[in-house]
């Protein structure tokens, strides 16, 4: 049986740091494999916010075959204890950036052999933040003998191209993709000339909350735009509610804070269409099950949720607020025939794009199964 061990700087319950938690939640909850799961995290949030109802410095259950560490103090040396306890196959680390959680497990964790997954970090919209400190990191990484040993994990062959660039063709990549959590669709009605949108995601420059709500401005049907998600930059936030005191009467948007995994596909449920024209994203979590759930999605082009216009899944948009606008009001003006069409083909879409089975496979390659 292998034995991984999983270093993420935040998981479960843990929720500000999006993406990441939900891909690893649901690889060891559908990876068919002989294999054990050791996560070794942090006891708090992204941002430092202690977690609440947990059992630090032990190893506490979270399914048959998986087992999660809440470290609360000294998390290298707590680490060097259970590799050398363990003695896993392999430490897959899970981001870059992390001292603790993602740079000691790849440089200072010896004779195990280590699986690098970048999670989107690569990507020159996420590069640009913080950019000195992540350039001076990756420049350090690229002139040490570790690079040569480990292997990296992208999630599709965008990723993969963005790790040759950035560590050379050299680099041993191997792609698996996410698991996804796929809910069942549900036949929608629409009202003409009206439009429910929602979005899912952290509020952060990097998810465009802004760039829809100065589009909403411009529209002249009847919308409503619910927002769910933690705010995980409260300056951005308050440019969002700037913009949203100036909306027109036809618009209505409500803030609904924090969505509960469990309550995700009863909100879809509530709504025509799903809005998220991020900077970038390595899987978008959310536009997956929005589309498995029957929603057509505005989405940018830099997902790997392309050519949804194509499919009648969606629109992949410029990031401007007079192609947002143009989406928006061609989903408003629908009628329920059109819209359902629409819907029907967006649930087919993320059905024709995921293969459990192959994701599966691909995991087993990945961990020399």
């Amino acid at each position: 049986m292998k034995k991984i061990v999983i270093c993420i700087p935040w998981f479960w319950p843990a929720y500000k740091a999006g993406g990441p938690i939900q891909s690893i939640i649901n690889l060891v909850t559908q990876f068919k494999g002989n294999c054990r799961f050791y996560i070794f995290t942090s006891n708090s949030d992204l941002g430092g916010e202690k977690l609440t109802g947990i059992e630090t410095n032990q190893w506490i259950g979270f399914n048959a075959h998986t087992k999660i560490w809440y470290a609360s103090q000294q998390p290298r040396a707590a680490l060097k204890k259970i590799v050398k306890e363990i003695a896993p196959d392999h430490l897959f680390i899970i981001g870059l950036f992390s001292p603790a959680f993602n740079i000691f497990p790849l440089l200072g964790i010896k004779n195990v052999q280590k699986i690098l997954s970048p999670r989107g970090m690569l990507h020159p919209g996420a590069l640009r933040q913080k950019a000195l400190k992540k350039y001076i990191f990756l420049s350090f990484f690229k002139k040490t003998n570790a690079i040569k040993s480990v292997v990296f994990h992208a999630t599709d062959a965008e990723e993969e191209k963005m790790i040759k660039n950035n560590f050379g063709r050299q680099a041993n990549v191997k792609i698996a993709s996410n698991f996804p959590r796929l809910f069942s669709p549900v036949e929608k009605t629409k009202a003409n000339n009206r439009l429910k949108l929602i979005s899912i995601a952290l509020i952060s420059p990097m998810k465009n909350h802004l760039l829809v709500l100065e589009a909403l401005q411009k529209c002249t049907y009847t919308i409503s735009y619910a927002i769910y998600g933690p705010v995980k930059n409260a300056a951005y936030w308050q440019q969002c509610k700037n913009s949203i005191r100036q909306l027109p009467e036809n618009v209505a948007v409500q803030y609904h804070g924090i969505l509960e995994s469990t309550d995700v596909a009863a909100a879809l449920q509530n709504a025509d269409v799903f809005i998220l024209p991020s900077k970038s994203e390595n899987f978008a979590h959310a536009i997956c099950e929005a589309l498995s759930a029957g929603l057509p999605v505005i989405t940018s082009h830099f997902t790997p949720w392309n050519q949804l216009q194509d499919a009648k899944a969606g629109l992949n948009v410029d990031l401007t607020s007079q192609d947002i606008v143009s989406a928006i009001d061609r989903f408003a003006k629908m009628d329920t025939f059109e819209f359902s069409n629409w819907s029907f083909a967006a649930a087919g879409y993320i059905q024709h794009k995921i293969n459990s089975t192959k994701i599966n496979e691909q995991y087993h390659l990945l961990f020399n199964m």
